[in-house]
């Protein structure tokens, strides 16, 4: 990132208004690089783009390289003359404008892009040949890894036939001759997925504004990377996992978190000087301008859980790579625009890790007001080596949170901000406003804290299923009038060009 100071605006793909249900790569995304570029701001951030599964999470994606093909614009294959008008019509992606309704999605996206697969008479293109053969590294294995969870209705590779669920090699000769088009179809839809998604990168970065992507330190247990690279990861020899990934209690949670995610064989990885995570960060700034790697702790340390434990309770933490893996990709890669995200509990080790590789660290201002202790978060004790936010896509909206506070933590707040009876109605300039303010060298606002929403807008409440991942923006919700309050005070903080 720039030296001066700047700033951005966190909004999801998934979270844009759009015709079919779920936001995508089309004119509302280039209208919101409009907006963001006439509001003054250099960054917008995403959350990761993976293709989802169970839960909807985009932190548990079936692939660490693929795209997900909900975002896939229909009204560009429309243009393009894969689909009609009328056959996209004709399927119910949902009726709420505000709320994604993924089951709905699910059942019709895949239709209306298999139709358009058949259609178009892609693997016979130069380009797509090309697309293909420049993404085998990590496409061949995808592509194989759907078409088979396909044929098995859709359950993980744990639960496949063995010969398959061990890749013995007839087995993976057998499914690919049987699946040859299911297999090319799921490439068509990273063909398109790359080509739209590379045309509004490039869209927004003639516009002056960076993407930030946001990748997940694991990798989900029912994916293609694990499925197909085992020994990346703590497997026996039968290919089940020896502990899980997670969080320990804590006083949010009594029994911690239990992702499941599985853990990776750190010692291989050092063996290989960290080939495949090296290729996984190139291919991530190949997407992005600048990457938010999730969970930076567990580079230092990770919580290891026994696999099979039905909480966290039992878990232990285990050394990770530490500097040596970031070491090693300086040396291939050169210096990169990365963000570490260092919330939650910090050792001194991980504190010392973050410093020694120079990435600025995050600061939530959801976060700083505990009136029982100091808090880092406070924005007096920032270096301008970190990024600040309101609250992030697992935090309430800065309008709920307030409400939500407790009388000690409010009362930190009101004397803090100098908040009085007249701005409780528009609380969220506030915050606000002091993010803005602050040293820190980039602050980013989640749009729902600029449309001043409440928790009805939040995006994630971790450790539950079912209502997550679905809020989204409505059509010209966002005013002229909002654009030029956000383009005025980014002036006034001195983070605008």
């Amino acid at each position: 990132m720039e030296k001066k100071r700047e700033c951005g605006i966190l909004l999801s793909i998934a979270s844009l208004p759009s015709r079919f249900g779920i936001g995508a790569f089309s004119k509302s995304a280039y209208h919101f690089v409009d907006q963001l570029k006439k509001a003054g701001q250099k960054y917008w951030q995403i959350l990761p783009l993976g293709p989802t599964g169970y839960g909807d999470s985009p932190y548990q994606s079936f692939s660490t390289f693929a795209g997900n093909p909900y975002f896939i614009d229909l009204e560009e294959l429309i243009k393009e003359g894969y689909i009609t008008e009328e056959e996209c019509n004709s399927y119910d992606f949902g009726k709420n404008e505000r709320y994604i309704d993924y089951e709905k999605i699910y059942l019709s996206r895949f239709k209306v892009l298999k139709t358009a697969y058949e259609r178009s008479n892609i693997t016979k293109t130069e380009e797509f040949y090309s697309f293909v053969n420049e993404n085998a590294y990590w496409l061949e294995d995808y592509a194989l890894y759907m078409a088979v969870k396909n044929s098995f209705s859709g359950v993980s590779w744990s639960e496949w036939e063995e010969d398959i669920r061990l890749r013995r090699p007839s087995a993976l000769k057998k499914y690919k001759n049987k699946l040859a088009d299911e297999i090319d179809f799921y490439k068509f839809q990273q063909f398109v997925f790359a080509k739209q998604w590379f045309k509004l990168k490039a869209y927004a970065n003639k516009c002056g504004i960076k993407i930030i992507g946001d990748i997940p330190i694991y990798v989900a247990l029912d994916s293609a990377d694990s499925w197909s690279h085992p020994e990346l990861f703590q497997f026996d020899e039968k290919k089940k996992p020896i502990a899980v990934a997670g969080c320990p209690p804590d006083a949010f949670s009594p029994t911690g978190q239990l992702w499941g995610n599985p853990l990776y064989n750190w010692e291989y990885h050092k063996k290989t000087s960290y080939a495949w995570w090296i290729q996984r960060i190139a291919y991530s700034f190949k997407l992005f301008d600048v990457v938010r790697i999730d969970h930076f702790r567990g580079f230092d340390e990770y919580y290891s859980i026994p696999y099979g434990f039905p909480t966290a309770e039992k878990g232990k933490w285990e050394k990770g790579p530490g500097y040596d893996f970031f070491e090693k990709l300086c040396k291939q890669l050169g210096r990169l625009d990365i963000i570490a995200e260092d919330l939650g509990f910090l050792t001194d080790s991980v504190l010392e890790l973050v410093k020694k590789t120079g990435y600025p660290g995050m600061k939530v201002l959801e976060f700083a007001f505990d009136s029982r202790e100091e808090s880092d978060y406070l924005p007096h004790n920032y270096t301008n080596n970190c990024v600040v936010y309101t609250g992030t896509h697992d935090n309430e909206t800065i309008a709920g949170w307030y409400k939500n506070l407790n009388a000690k933590d409010k009362q930190l707040a009101i004397d803090y901000l100098d908040i009085g009876t007249e701005d409780e109605e528009q609380i969220y300039w506030k915050f606000i406003r002091l993010a803005l303010s602050s040293v820190a060298r980039l602050a980013v606002i989640p749009i729902q804290d600029y449309l001043g929403l409440g928790n009805e807008a939040r995006i994630n409440k971790p450790s539950t299923v079912g209502n997550n991942w679905k809020w989204r923006l409505l059509e010209n919700e966002i005013t002229d009038e909002l654009l030029e309050k956000i383009r005025k005070i980014t002036k006034i903080y001195g983070r605008s060009s």
